[in-house]
């Protein structure tokens, strides 16, 4: 990518400018969750990248029409849309294992494959950076995610077995990978609840002290229909127990993290699968988000395909993630999507913090480039979304990299040193234009 160039005040407008789409209507609603989702962002370069994906995408437009390796297939499948180097971590599936993986669907569309790439090749540019490695050093890692990403998408492509491309689980998965895995198993549902409930009367409600937002009557009543709404949404296999589906109690939140800043949401404490208090079971009902890469994508099939932004989160992650959360679901409430899934006490993300070695780095990096082109592959035309990409995505990706495979890594090394320098740059002008008090509404 040739970054453009700009003044820092030209520069600081363009910024100003995305902030003002993205932003602005949940900004004017709640700046004090924006001044807390800044904040965070000042932090660091990266995690500046992480909330800024309207930026990014800003910055690729151009890209919309054309670019290496797409055409009117690898151009159109199902994408995460904000694949950066933290991403990534556990979940329990469907089936009851522990798998680590892609994760945090709120970006998810349909795009060009290689913005994804891209996104995650610019991300471990600021990671290496952070780390003080050299610009030799990362430019090896980015070469080690393509290759590693190609070889997995080859191997998907020409009809390799499951148990030839196994899932990252406690059986498959090395360092910290597995680390993250064991994490996660050592949690429990029951340490889960004790830190968001207490048990008042002989039932199991949700603790005064949490955090929570008392509901008044209309809303709980709101929040209620809503739900009733989401169990339509529910996969067959996943209404085992009627009683499972028994509200106890719900309560408000808000969100304040660097995606969810002002955006509006609800816990629901159900009974879960038995009559035992400790198997009582948390689902969050929120608002969902508009994409940042949709306000890029104009192909009319894409833009229709949803109903709402909870529904168009969920049917991507559903499309991208093989055995999905099963109170995954999504519902309408004020005339809004929500994305409904459960509040997992198995969910550990991958941390970086301890991951300095370079063989290990390395290692790391070459899993996470299987994990992608694993996701990629996932979202294709036996998805059950086949009217909306009705291909074999890895098979599409795989020939339209084997067309100049020298050119493939190269592409994302150059797009790495580049972009990740702008963020930098980026970063700090985001810095000046907050503490000066020049980002409107805060």
């Amino acid at each position: 990518m040739s970054v453009p160039q700009h003044t820092t005040e030209e520069r600081g407008e363009q910024i100003l400018a995305v902030f003002g789409t993205a932003f602005g209507e949940l900004l004017a609603a709640d700046p004090a969750a924006f001044r807390v989702k800044f904040r965070k962002m000042a932090a660091s370069a990266f995690a500046f990248y992480r909330g800024t994906a309207c930026l990014f995408y800003a910055d690729l437009d151009a890209e919309k029409r054309g670019g290496p390796y797409l055409d009117e297939r690898t151009g159109r499948v199902w994408i995460h849309g904000d694949l950066h180097a933290e991403n990534f971590g556990t979940y329990m599936d469907a089936n009851g294992r522990l798998i680590f993986n892609v994760n945090d669907f709120d970006e998810a569309y349909v795009g060009p494959f290689t913005w994804d790439l891209k996104r995650f090749a610019a991300s471990l540019a600021l990671v290496g950076h952070a780390k003080a490695l050299s610009d030799g050093q990362i430019t090896e890692l980015v070469r080690i995610y393509a290759a590693a990403y190609r070889e997995r998408i080859h191997a998907l492509a020409t009809g390799a077995k499951g148990d030839e491309v196994p899932s990252f689980t406690l059986d498959t998965a090395e360092g910290p990978l597995l680390g993250a895995l064991r994490s996660a198993r050592a949690r429990t549902r029951f340490a889960l609840l004790d830190s968001m409930t207490e048990i008042r009367e002989y039932e199991r409600r949700f603790s005064e002290d949490d955090g929570s937002i008392e509901l008044d009557a209309a809303t709980r009543y709101k929040v209620l229909a809503a739900f009733d709404g989401y169990l339509e949404t529910l996969p067959d296999s996943s209404l085992l127990r009627p009683d499972s589906y028994r509200v106890k109690d719900v309560v408000g939140r808000r969100g304040i993290g660097i995606g969810s800043a002002g955006l509006p949401s609800y816990n629901i404490l159900l009974e879960g699968h038995s009559d035992a208090l400790e198997n009582d079971v948390v689902i969050y009902m929120k608002q969902a988000q508009t994409p940042a890469v949709s306000r890029h994508v104009t192909d009319p099939g894409v833009r229709g395909y949803f109903q709402h932004e909870g529904h168009r989160t969920v049917i991507s992650q559903r499309a991208l993630q093989a055995a999905a959360d099963p109170w995954l679901g999504w519902t309408e409430l004020d005339g809004a999507g929500q994305l409904v899934a459960e509040v997992s006490p198995y969910a550990v993300d991958l941390d970086w913090s301890d991951i300095d070695e370079s063989d290990q780095i390395a290692a790391v990096v070459a899993d996470l480039g299987r994990a992608t082109a694993t996701m990629h592959a996932a979202a294709d035309d036996e998805s059950g979304h086949s009217d909306l990409v009705p291909f074999s995505t890895e098979r599409a990706i795989d020939a339209a990299i084997a067309a100049d495979e020298e050119g493939f890594a190269d592409l994302l090394v150059e797009f790495a040193h580049s972009y990740g320098a702008r963020a930098r740059a980026d970063h700090q002008i985001f810095v000046d234009l907050f503490r000066n008090g020049r980002i409107p509404g805060l």
